[in-house]
């Protein structure tokens, strides 16, 4: 099999893009993604699309995909370290959904998405344990499922308000894109969330990451809070972006060398709220990416 980097050619250049998920747009003041594409289509140009087998798809999303429209597929329901979360009922229904949706490639979110057996009151998201056996894990795991759906599966470093192991973040997922071989989804936002929890600069560790293999990246709002005197941030996906995620983003928009999407992920906010950051982010990009 090729390696990654001879396999990216096969990837497509999808530009700056919108995500969602089950429900996301059924309040009045939510972003309508086609209001959107038809008013700047350079904003939308693909969606990213949450899927939680149990919920499906939306009629947003269907309506999407029913346009022939591009897309990539975000899994939002399996801890890829868990040999026993690839069961035969849920492998089969991505592979029904990645026939119907012809993503991109599938991505998400590399942390545990449920404690315990897949079950609705089991949900949540924490970061993986950041150690050399977890990164080893998540590997086969990455491997297993590109190898049943045929697809590229980049993981995306999560949120966390705290984060176990002995690895730095970017470390921990640097190993799990070597030994997996394949590409990242670099979350800007979580990875400044990270950052300022374990009280580094934005930055740290990001000159020993092997850009090559950042393939995707997000850029969303996040909110400090305090309870109790504990100094946390909540990725919130507001329009409100940290100063370190804008700098975290802007360098490695300059080092990355094989980028081929940016989700700004606002999809609960009205658009005119959104534009000024979508404007942030052509602005840091380039021009390159206008078209």
């Amino acid at each position: 099999m090729p390696s990654f980097l001879e396999r990216l050619e096969w990837l497509p250049r999808l530009g700056i893009g919108v995500s969602t998920e089950y429900g996301a747009a059924a309040h009045d003041d939510s972003l309508d993604v086609f209001a959107l594409r038809g008013r700047e289509p350079g904003l939308a140009r693909f969606l990213e699309i949450g899927v939680e087998i149990a919920k499906g798809l939306d009629a947003d999303a269907e309506r999407w995909i029913g346009a022939a429209l591009p897309s990539t597929y975000h899994f939002l329901d399996i801890n890829l370290d868990d040999p026993d979360d690839f069961d035969p009922a849920w492998m089969s229904a991505v592979g029904e959904l990645v026939e119907r949706i012809d993503p991109a490639w599938l991505c998400g979110d590399a942390g545990l998405w449920h404690f315990g057996p897949r079950e609705r009151g089991h949900m949540l998201l924490l970061p993986p344990i950041l150690s050399d056996d977890g990164a080893s894990r998540m590997a086969e795991g990455i491997v297993r499922l590109r190898e049943a759906t045929g697809r590229e599966v980049l993981p995306e470093n999560p949120p966390g308000s705290a984060f176990i192991g002995n690895l730095h973040l970017l470390d921990f997922f640097a190993r799990v894109c070597e030994r997996a071989d394949t590409g990242m989804l670099l979350d800007c936002a979580h990875l400044a969330i990270y950052q300022k929890t374990r009280v580094h600069g934005p930055e740290v560790g990001l000159a020993d990451f092997p850009v090559e293999r950042i393939i995707e990246m997000h850029v969303a709002g996040s909110q400090e809070h305090e309870l109790d005197g504990y100094l946390y941030y909540e990725d919130d996906h507001t329009p409100a972006v940290l100063d370190d995620t804008r700098q975290i983003f802007t360098t490695a928009t300059q080092r990355a060398e094989n980028p081929r999407a940016v989700v700004f992920e606002c999809e609960r906010n009205p658009m005119e709220a959104c534009l000024p950051g979508f404007a942030r982010i052509q602005e840091i990009l380039g021009e390159e990416w206008a078209s």
